[in-house]
C-alpha cells in the first residue's frame, strides 16, 4: 500500500508541474487516496458545515499517532532540549494538510479553511490576551516590583512555608477576578523571587500556584475560559457557579498540606539593602488592575472577547511608557530624552517587554489549539463525548473530562462537550466546570498556567516535577468531587 501511495504522491507532483490546473487530475489523486485510506460516511455538525467521520481512515488515524508523538517529544522536553513549540507547531501545519485533502477528496474544498478560521479565531483571542498578561509582568519586573516584594517578605521575617501558603491564597483568591493564567504568572514571579536558587521550593511552591490559581478560576464564569464556555451557552447561571467554591477550597488544600510538609520554615537570606520600585511602578500596578477590570467589563457588559479589553489595556501601558521615556531621559543631563533610538541608559521600553514574552509558550497554544481542532475534523472529538455520554454515564463522563483536559486541554474538550450538548441537570454540568477547571492541574501542561509557569521557571518547574507530585493533586480532585456530590444534591434533580 506505501509503495502505491509513493508513486500516486511521484505521479501527483508532475500532474502539478505538468498539468497545472488540471482540476480533474488533481481530484482523481486526491479520490485514489481516500480509497486507499477509507472513511466512514457518518457525518456529524462541526465548524465549517458537516464533519465527516474520519476516525477509522488512514488519514485520521495517521493524524492521531502525529499528534500523540508530538506531545511525546513535548513531554521529553527537558531531555531532548528542544522547544516545547516546535513539535506541536509542525504536526499543526501537516494535520491540516491532511484535513483539506479528505475534504477535498470527500467533494467539500472549503470545508477545511471555513473549520481552520475558527481554530484561528480561537487561538488569537488566547494570544493577545497572553501577549498583553504577559507584557505587563516583564514590566513589574522591570520595575522591581517582585524584587521589592521579595524583599519586603524577607524583611517581614516570613519563612518560605509562610511565603507557600500566601502566594497560594493569592492565587486562589485573585484568579476568580482575574483569570488562572495571569494569577499565575504574577504569583511564580513572587515565588522564584523568594525562592531564588532554593530550586526545591520554586518547584512545590509552582505546583501550588497552579493548583490554586486552576481551583479559583473554576467557580467564577470569567476564572477560566471554559467557566466562561459553560455561561455563555447558559448552561449554568452566573451565581450557580458559586455552588462549587467550597469543592474548590479541597480541590486546592489537600495537595497544599502534603506539599507544605516539604517546605522548611526557614528564611530567605536578607539582601545587602532593601530594594525601592522604580519610578512608575505602582501606576503601573494601577493600570495592569485597570486593565483586568477592562477586560472583565468587555465581557460582561459590552459582550466582546475579553482579550480586546486587554489589548486596550496594553495601550494604557503603551501610553505610560512613552510618559517614562520621556521622565527617565531627563533624569541624565545632557542626553536628548526624545532620542529613544541610541539606548544609552535603561530608560522604560514598552517593546523590549513585549518582546520579552514568553513566545514558546505561545506558539506552544498555537499548536495545541490547531492539532486538536484538526483532529475535530477528523470526528475524533465528537466519538470521544458520544462514547462517554452515551456509553459510560454522565458522572462518570464529567469525572473522566477533568482527566482528558490534563492531558489534552480544557479548552476543545469542554467545547466538545457543548457541541454533543448532552441532556443533563445542573449538577452535572456544575460538574463538568469543576472537572474541566482543576483537572488540568493533574499535569503540568493540562493548564495554562502550569504551561505558562514552566516557561516562567524554565529547567526548574518542568513536567517531571510536577509528575512526582500528581498522586496527592489527584486525591484533591477526588475529594472535590465528592464534596459536590454531597452539598449540591438539590442541583442533580
Amino acid at each position: 500500500m506505501f509503495e502505491t501511495l509513493k508513486r500516486l504522491l511521484k505521479e501527483s507532483v508532475w500532474v502539478l508541474l505538468i498539468k497545472k490546473g488540471n482540476n480533474y487530475m488533481i481530484k482523481k489523486f486526491l479520490m485514489t487516496a481516500v480509497t486507499l485510506f477509507p472513511a466512514h460516511s457518518a457525518m456529524a455538525s462541526g465548524g465549517g458545515g458537516e464533519i465527516a467521520d474520519l476516525t477509522s481512515s488512514g488519514m485520521g488515524i495517521f493524524a492521531l499517532v502525529l499528534f500523540i508523538a508530538a506531545y511525546a517529544v513535548v513531554i521529553m522536553e527537558e531531555k531532548l532540549h528542544l522547544r516545547k513549540s516546535k513539535p506541536v507547531i509542525v504536526a499543526a501545519g501537516i494535520i491540516w494538510i491532511l484535513v483539506a485533502l479528505s475534504y477535498q477528496a470527500l467533494g467539500k474544498p472549503d470545508h477545511a479553511h471555513a473549520a481552520i478560521l475558527g481554530n484561528l479565531t480561537e487561538y488569537a483571542e488566547l494570544f493577545l490576551f497572553l501577549l498583553a498578561a504577559m507584557t505587563y509582568i516583564n514590566a513589574l519586573e522591570e520595575r522591581n516590583v517582585f524584587s521589592a516584594l521579595r524583599s519586603w517578605m524577607v524583611n517581614m521575617g516570613f519563612t518560605l512555608r509562610t511565603v507557600f501558603w500566601l502566594t497560594g491564597l493569592l492565587a486562589f483568591v485573585i484568579s476568580p477576578i482575574a483569570d488562572n493564567l495571569t494569577t499565575a504568572l504574577l504569583m511564580g514571579a513572587v515565588a522564584m523571587a523568594v525562592g531564588g536558587t532554593n530550586k526545591k521550593f520554586v518547584v512545590v511552591a509552582c505546583i501550588n500556584i497552579v493548583v490554586a490559581a486552576n481551583a479559583g478560576g473554576a467557580f467564577s464564569p470569567f476564572g477560566d475560559i471554559t467557566t466562561l464556555m459553560v455561561w455563555q451557552k447558559g448552561k449554568v447561571s452566573f451565581f450557580e457557579f458559586f455552588a462549587i467554591f467550597i469543592p474548590s477550597v479541597i480541590n486546592w488544600i489537600i495537595p497544599a498540606i502534603f506539599m507544605s510538609l516539604t517546605v522548611s520554615k526557614e528564611r530567605p537570606a536578607a539582601g545587602d539593602a532593601a530594594v525601592s520600585m522604580k519610578l512608575g511602578a505602582r501606576r503601573i500596578m494601577a493600570l495592569f488592575l485597570l486593565t483586568i477590570v477592562t477586560a472583565v467589563s468587555f465581557h460582561n457588559f459590552l459582550h466582546l472577547p475579553p482579550a480586546v479589553g486587554m489589548m486596550l489595556g496594553l495601550g494604557y501601558l503603551s501610553f505610560f511608557s512613552y510618559y517614562l521615556k520621556i521622565v527617565e531621559g531627563r533624569l541624565f543631563s545632557g542626553d536628548n530624552p526624545l532620542d529613544l533610538t541610541g539606548h544609552k541608559h535603561a530608560t522604560f521600553d514598552l517593546f523590549r517587554k513585549i518582546a520579552k514574552a514568553e513566545w514558546d509558550t505561545l506558539l506552544f497554544f498555537y499548536g495545541v489549539i490547531l492539532c486538536v481542532g484538526g483532529l475535530g475534523q477528523f470526528g475524533y472529538l465528537a466519538a470521544v463525548s458520544g462514547f462517554m455520554y452515551d456509553g459510560l454515564g454522565h458522572t462518570t463522563a464529567n469525572v473522566l473530562v477533568g482527566i482528558l483536559s490534563a492531558i489534552i486541554d480544557n479548552i476543545p474538550v469542554m467545547f466538545a462537550v457543548l457541541t454533543m450538548d448532552p441532556t443533563m441537570s445542573h449538577g452535572q454540568w456544575l460538574l463538568v466546570t469543576l472537572t474541566a477547571g482543576v483537572g488540568g492541574s493533574l499535569l503540568s501542561i493540562g493548564s495554562a498556567a502550569g504551561v505558562a509557569l514552566m516557561g516562567s521557571a524554565r529547567g526548574i518547574y518542568t513536567f517531571g516535577a510536577h509528575l512526582k507530585w500528581t498522586w496527592a493533586i489527584a486525591l484533591g480532585y477526588a475529594a472535590s468531587i465528592a464534596a459536590h456530590l454531597m452539598l449540591n444534591g438539590k442541583y442533580f434533580h
